[in-house]
């Protein structure tokens, strides 16, 4: 070894014990959290996650030409002069575009009749004097005349407000910041509702700004005083409702305004009940209620505006369909859901009868209505998409039944989707529940155990990981691997109950599918142990951190970004932004015994121990509201001091960005080809 060899920064070890439930814990690298967050401003702290960032460029400095051709293989797949298809809404047509080498959206718009096209937002522009740029959400009043939308700028998720006249393209004097969520006109334009944050980063308040008067003096429309609960602004699909929902993981509650009489008091749908969720549409006087009351697989229930809590079953709970939303529309309405995990899309008629299902060419899929702001319409635009099938956006005739394709993702240097094959397989877990996976690979991959196979997965939230397509993981596979999503448990892939089975006491569920899982695809031929590469981020991030402490010699490498790995510390904190909110998925460790046990019980930080680990990657944002810096810094530390192997542990900060990582489209790709380098390094094929 030589003297300018590249050494890993040493974190250094400060007393800091504290008990809760009679258990004493000490917490040696306590101090890498600023206690000054959300501003990091410690000069230790920054001193420490500069030394991870230049650690981390020296070490992939060798990879940079293997970061770089990676890359350009991702941006090739690009369209750089990509544009959506355009839909009508009202007068206008609408569409977004990217203008060849830009980084950024311009937001378009022309009228139906004819005429020349508007850019109404160039995001290159207001990103011009900014290293971080996000868009969050555009509102247009219903005269066609004034635009609302808001922005990020450093990856914080505080979202400013900022309104146009897009007859004059000038802006104007009102500013909103502050602020995070969807935002609406009423139906006069005059007043915009929009949700704005506390301290803590928790939309506690929805407001209404009245055009041309000060900010200040906005009024409050609902303030919700539960810290577990946030709040959000929407409109019903008919455009006359007003929606104020409110809830946490786990329940819900709803309250409308008409939207010709934005200053009317919110009319309450139903109150909350613990475990109850439920979302609302409108027809007419008839409110369309989606809700889980009887059952996890979701019911459509309607009321009357007048009895909005009466409520009167349409649609019972199946046991095979799992219904996700419902829409309406003038004419009928559209029921989206799943089938053993299979996206299905559904169309009714407001008098009964039968429903038609649309019907997909693949056996395994995601698909779901794509943008359709009209009420009125004689077609739906859909979306489709397969793992090997690039993104398609289709035209479906609601008289006939034919289906138009309107666009295929394109792809400049080439795919051929006959190279490759996807399997959806079951693989039963330990517990004797059967997992789904979904693979994709090239045609003359060899299931002969020698992989490499790359293996995501996340588990959390009810949020389902659909078998979609992605020209990135090309890269991958054209260099021999397979890539496999596992639907664990957690997510709600096969149902609501899914969900239910991978959170608070079932937690460990997750963990156990995803192990399950890889050493199934081992089964099968994909791989052997250590040629198996897995990655997740968030609460996937702590799913790899677990897995990575239970079964370590599984696994090639790690990649976690922003992984969610301080559970422990993080669920004891109640000060910070997303703590009320996660005790229904995660338990309440403050006041209960047994969650703060079982919680510790698998907690990556708590539970690293000294053996051997495989190579991991961690990622964080320094500007990061959901998960905090010091999650990652603190285990990455924790990890080098305890582990009793050789392997790299690499840990970088983006210094101005947040949860998502960096803004702008080719920067997100660079960050992509890092973490296949890293993988290809660690597995031997960097020359590849």
């Amino acid at each position: 070894m030589t003297n300018d060899t590249p050494q890993p920064p040493v974190a250094a070890r400060r007393p800091h014990v504290f008990s809760h439930h009679g258990v004493e814990i000490e917490d040696p690298y306590f101090w890498l959290r600023d206690q000054s967050y959300p501003k990091v401003d410690d000069a230790d702290v920054l001193a420490h996650l500069n030394a991870e960032n230049a650690y981390f460029e020296a070490q992939m400095k060798p990879y940079a030409p293997l970061v770089e051709t990676l890359f350009q293989e991702m941006k090739a797949r690009l369209k750089e002069d990509e544009s959506s298809v355009p839909q009508k809404d009202g007068n206008y047509l609408y569409w977004r575009r990217f203008e060849k080498g830009a980084q950024y959206k311009q937001w378009m718009r022309k009228p139906v009749t004819g005429g020349a096209d508007q850019v109404i937002l160039d995001e290159a522009k207001e990103a011009e004097d900014t290293d971080f740029f996000r868009l969050g959400e555009i509102a247009i009043t219903e005269d066609d005349r004034i635009m609302a939308w808001s922005s990020d700028t450093d990856g914080s998720e505080r979202f400013t407000i900022h309104f146009r006249d897009l007859e004059t393209g000038e802006n104007l004097t009102d500013t909103i910041p502050g602020t995070l969520g969807g935002m609406v006109f009423s139906k006069d334009g005059r007043n915009l509702f929009y949700g704005l944050v506390n301290d803590n980063w928790r939309i506690d308040r929805i407001m209404r700004h009245t055009m041309g008067t000060p900010v200040a003096t906005d009024q409050t429309i609902y303030v919700e005083s539960d810290p577990g609960f946030q709040a959000g602004v929407g409109m019903t699909h008919d455009r006359n409702w007003i929606v104020v929902a409110v809830g946490d993981n786990e329940t819900s509650e709803v309250r409308l305004i008409p939207s010709t009489n934005p200053r009317a008091e919110p009319i309450l749908v139903r109150a909350r009940q613990k475990g109850i969720e439920y979302d609302v549409e409108a027809h007419g006087d008839t409110l369309f209620i989606h809700t889980n009351d009887i059952s996890p697989q979701f019911r459509l229930v309607t009321a009357s505006i007048a009895s909005p809590g009466e409520w009167v079953e349409r649609i019972a709970p199946s046991p095979t369909f799992y219904m996700t939303d419902v829409t309406t529309f003038a004419d009928f309405f559209v029921v989206e859901g799943r089938d053993n995990g299979l996206d299905q899309i559904e169309l009714h008629s407001y008098e009964g009868g039968p429903a038609r299902r649309i019907a997909f060419p693949e056996a395994s899929y995601s698909a779901g209505l794509d943008e359709n702001p009209e009420y009125g319409v004689s077609t739906l635009r859909l979306s489709y998409e397969s793992m090997v099938t690039p993104d398609t956006i289709a035209e479906y005739d609601l008289a006939t039944g034919a289906m138009k394709t309107l666009k295929v993702q394109e792809i400049p240097s080439g795919y051929d989707a006959s190279q490759y094959v996807t399997e959806r397989i079951e693989i039963t877990a330990r517990d004797g529940v059967k997992v789904p996976v979904s693979v994709v690979y090239r045609k003359d991959f060899r299931k002969d155990g020698n992989g490499p196979l790359y293996v995501y997965g996340y588990g959390a939230y009810g949020i389902a990981i659909p078998p979609g397509f992605s020209t990135l993981r090309l890269s991958l596979l054209d260099r021999g691997f397979a890539f496999a999503i596992a639907h664990i448990r957690g997510g709600d892939d096969l149902g609501q109950q899914w969900h239910l089975d991978g959170k608070l006491t079932k937690r460990t569920n997750t963990f156990n599918d995803f192990i399950d899982c890889t050493r199934g695809l081992i089964d099968l031929g994909f791989a052997r142990p250590g040629r198996v590469v897995a990655a997740g981020g968030s609460a996937g991030g702590e799913l790899m951190g677990v897995v990575a402490n239970m079964d370590p010699g599984l696994w090639g490498a790690i990649a976690a970004h922003v992984p969610f790995v301080d559970v422990l510390n993080t669920m004891l904190d109640a000060s910070l932004p997303l703590t009320p909110g996660e005790f229904p998925e995660w338990g309440n460790p403050i006041e209960d015994k047994a969650a703060f046990d079982l919680i510790r019980s698998y907690s990556p930080y708590d539970q690293v121990k000294a053996q051997d680990y495989p190579p991991i990657l961690a990622t964080a944002g320094l500007n990061d509201p959901r998960v905090t810096y010091w999650e990652p810094a603190k285990w990455i530390a924790k990890l080098r001091a305890t582990k009793t192997d050789a392997n790299i542990m690499l840990f970088k900060t983006n210094m101005g960005a947040g949860h998502g990582g960096k803004s702008g489209r080719f920067e997100s790709l660079r960050e992509e080809a890092e973490e296949f380098a890293f993988f290809l390094w660690q597995l031997g094929m960097a020359e590849q």
